[in-house]
C-alpha cells in the first residue's frame, strides 16, 4: 500500500512536471505575424485619429488596445514603401523609386521579410498587392512567399493585372496561376488570408495582407456607397464617399480577421499590425478654398513631401508580449525599422546574406515608450526614370522637417507646415543638408544599373511583358488597362537578360493573350449598369488601325512585318544570344504612326 501510494505521488510529480513543461513550451512558441497594410489610406482616414465622418469601428477598437507609433512614416507613394517596408532598406537603394517603368522591381540580390520568416521556421503567405515585379525573379512566390493570391501591377486592372478585372469577381494570381474568384476584392483576400491562417494555426506563420483598396479607382459595393451617399457634398466629395465606403469595407474585414484569431485561439500569442503605405490620396480635398475630408491637419497627400505625404497610421497588438493596451510611442520611426522589429520580437535571424539594413529594431521603444531617439531619416519620391538629388524630399529629425532642401518647419509648433523657417535656423539646416548628402551617396550607388527580366529562363518560359514596365524617357507608360483601351500612345524599352542561346518566339499584342481578342477588336465598354459599385467603369477598346509590327533587340535583330487587324498576334521567330540588352517591340498605323506594344509574349522553343 505504502508503495502504491509512493507510485500515485512520483507519477503526480511527474505529471506536474510534464505540465510544467508543455506549458513553457508553449508559452515559448514563436508568436504569428499578422501584417495589414492598406493602399492609400492616409493618416487622418480613422476614427481613432479624429476622423468624425469616417465609419470605421473595429480598427478603432484595435487602437485602443495597441501600441501607436504617431510619428511613424514611409514613403509618399506605394510600390517604394513595399520595397522598404520588405527590405529594412532605403527604396532608392533596392531599385524601386517609382511605381512603373522597370523601376518598381525588387533587384533580385535583396532579402524579404519573408525570406527572413521562412529562415526562422515560419510558413508565409501574401494576399493583395506586391507591387514589387510580376515576373521571375521578381513575383512574391519567388521572394520568400509560400503560398500568394495576388493581382499584377500596382493595383487591380492596371496593364499587369487579369483582363477585365473590375474589383467584383475578379481572376487573380493563386502562387502564380490565374484562378477565378467570386467577391469583392479586399473580401477575398481576406478570405484567403484567413484559409490560409486556420490551415497553418498550429505553426508559426506569418501572413502579409496588403489590400488594393482604398487605392483608386474608388469601386465599392454599394452598401458601403450607400452609408455615405446622403452626405452633402460640403462633407464629402461623392469620390471621397467611394473612399471613405471602402475604407469601413477593409475595418469589417479586420474585424472578422480578429474574430478569427480569437475563435482559433490564437490571438493573444499573434503579432497583429496595422499600417498604410502613404498618404490619403482622396480622404482630403481642398477646391476653391473649402476642404472635405479630413487630414488630422497636416500639409499634402499621396506623393507630397509635405507630412501628409508619409506620415500614416501604425498600431502594433501582442497580448503574450505586454502590448495589448493603446499607449502612444512618439518618437520618430519608419517603415525600415518594421523588419529589424520583428526580428527581435520574434527571436528570429535577419535574413541570410542580406545587405546592410538602414532601419532599427524599435523593440526598446516598445518597452520604454517614453524613450527618445536623435536620429535623421528621409524620404522622398522620385518617379522619373533617374532620381534627381533633393526631388521631393523630406530630411526628418524629431519633429523638425527639411523639405526639397530648403524650406524647415517644426511640425510641433506648426502642424500645417505653412512658416518656412531655413532663415532662422541655419546651422539646422546645414546639419539635415549634410546628412542628406551622406545618404544621397549611398543610396545613389546602384542608379545606373538597370533591373533585367529574365528570358529564357526555366523558371518562367514564356514570360509575359507589359507596357506598365516599360522603360520610357517621356514617361508615356500605358499603365492601366483604361489607357490600354483608350489607345494610349507610348514608347521606351524593356531591360532583358536573355539567359541561353537558342530559337525565340517573340508575339506582340494589341490584347493580352487572355483576352482572346484580336488586334483590330473593337472591344464594348465595362458601365457601371454592367458591374454595380464600380466609380466610372472602363472604356471602349478602339481599333488603333495597326498595319506593321516591329522588333529590334539591341546589337542582334531588327525586324518588321505585316499586321492584319484579324489577327490576335504577330510573331516573330527568331535566333538570339545571351546577354543583357534592351527590347525594342512597337506598331504602327496606317499613318505611320508607332506605339508600344502593349503587351510581348517571349518563348524559347
Amino acid at each position: 500500500m505504502k508503495f502504491y501510494k509512493s507510485l500515485v505521488i512520483a507519477s503526480l510529480v511527474l505529471l506536474s512536471c510534464s505540465n510544467k513543461q508543455t506549458q513553457k513550451k508553449a508559452t515559448a512558441q514563436k508568436p504569428n505575424v499578422i501584417l495589414v497594410l492598406t493602399d492609400d489610406q492616409g493618416y487622418g482616414d480613422i476614427g481613432a485619429h479624429g476622423n468624425k465622418v469616417i465609419k470605421t469601428p473595429n480598427i478603432d477598437h484595435f487602437y485602443n488596445e495597441s501600441y501607436h507609433l504617431t510619428d511613424f512614416h514611409v514613403g509618399p507613394t506605394c510600390a517604394p514603401t513595399r520595397s522598404a517596408l520588405m527590405t529594412g532598406r532605403y527604396a532608392n537603394s533596392v531599385g524601386v523609386w517609382h511605381t512603373v517603368g522597370g523601376w518598381s522591381l525588387l533587384r533580385e540580390d535583396e532579402k524579404t521579410m519573408a525570406n527572413m520568416f521562412v529562415e526562422g521556421g515560419y510558413v508565409t503567405g501574401a494576399f493583395g498587392k506586391w507591387h514589387l515585379g510580376d515576373n521571375y525573379p521578381f513575383k512574391p512566390e519567388h521572394r520568400g512567399f509560400q503560398e500568394t493570391v495576388i493581382h499584377g501591377g500596382g493595383g487591380v486592372y492596371q496593364t499587369p493585372d487579369y483582363w477585365g478585372n473590375t474589383y467584383f469577381n475578379d481572376t487573380y494570381f493563386h502562387n502564380g496561376t490565374p484562378q477565378k474568384y467570386k467577391g469583392y476584392c479586399t473580401d477575398v483576400f481576406f478570405n484567403e488570408a484567413i484559409d490560409f491562417i486556420k490551415d497553418n494555426k498550429a505553426q508559426p506563420f506569418f501572413c502579409y495582407i496588403s489590400t488594393n483598396a482604398p487605392h483608386g479607382p474608388y469601386n465599392v459595393p454599394l452598401e458601403y456607397y450607400n452609408m455615405y451617399k446622403d452626405l452633402s457634398e460640403s462633407v464629402l466629395a461623392d469620390t471621397q464617399k467611394r473612399f471613405y465606403g471602402m475604407i469601413t469595407n477593409v475595418d469589417d474585414n479586420f474585424g472578422k480577421l480578429r474574430k478569427t484569431l480569437k475563435a482559433l485561439n490564437i490571438a493573444d500569442n499573434t503579432i497583429l499590425i496595422f499600417m498604410t503605405d502613404n498618404g490619403t490620396s482622396a480622404g482630403h480635398y481642398t477646391k476653391n478654398g473649402k476642404e472635405t475630408g479630413f487630414n488630422a491637419g497636416m500639409r499634402g497627400t499621396k506623393g507630397s513631401a509635405y507630412e501628409g505625404g508619409h506620415r500614416v497610421p501604425f498600431f502594433i497588438h501582442w497580448k503574450d508580449g505586454n502590448i495589448a493596451e493603446a499607449k502612444d510611442i512618439n518618437a520618430l520611426t519608419a517603415q525600415i525599422d518594421i523588419l529589424p522589429t520583428l526580428a527581435e520580437l520574434c527571436g528570429i535571424d535577419l535574413p541570410k546574406d542580406h545587405k546592410p539594413i538602414d532601419g532599427q529594431s524599435i523593440v526598446s521603444m516598445l518597452r520604454n515608450p517614453e524613450q527618445k531617439n536623435d536620429r535623421m531619416l528621409i524620404t522622398d519620391s522620385q518617379r522619373v526614370q533617374v532620381p534627381e538629388k533633393w526631388r521631393h524630399s523630406a530630411v526628418m529629425q524629431n519633429k523638425w522637417r527639411l523639405v526639397n532642401g530648403t524650406e524647415l518647419y517644426n511640425i510641433e509648433e506648426d502642424n500645417g507646415q505653412k512658416n518656412n523657417i531655413a532663415e532662422q535656423h541655419p546651422e539646422r539646416v546645414k546639419a539635415m543638408r549634410d546628412f542628406y548628402d551622406g545618404w544621397w551617396q549611398k543610396v545613389s550607388v546602384d542608379f545606373d544599373k538597370e533591373i533585367y527580366f529574365k528570358i529564357g529562363a526555366e523558371e518562367e518560359n514564356p514570360i509575359t511583358l507589359t507596357s506598365h514596365d516599360v522603360h520610357a524617357p517621356n514617361g508615356q507608360q500605358p499603365w492601366n488597362q483604361s489607357y490600354i483601351r483608350e489607345g494610349m500612345k507610348g514608347s521606351g524599352y524593356w531591360s532583358v537578360d536573355i539567359k541561353e542561346e537558342g530559337h525565340y518566339t517573340i508575339s506582340l499584342r494589341r490584347y493580352p493573350i487572355e483576352s482572346g481578342l484580336a488586334i483590330g477588336a473593337v472591344v464594348p465598354p465595362i458601365t457601371i449598369t454592367d458591374v454595380p459599385g464600380m466609380e466610372k467603369g472602363l472604356p471602349e477598346g478602339v481599333n488603333l488601325n495597326y498595319v506593321k509590327a516591329s522588333v529590334k533587340i539591341e546589337h542582334q535583330i531588327n525586324e518588321t512585318i505585316n499586321v492584319l487587324g484579324t489577327d490576335t498576334s504577330v510573331e516573330f521567330n527568331v535566333h538570339l544570344k545571351p546577354g543583357k540588352t534592351k527590347l525594342h517591340a512597337n506598331f504602327f498605323n496606317d499613318t505611320g504612326e508607332e506605339n508600344i506594344a502593349y503587351y510581348v509574349y517571349i518563348e524559347k522553343v
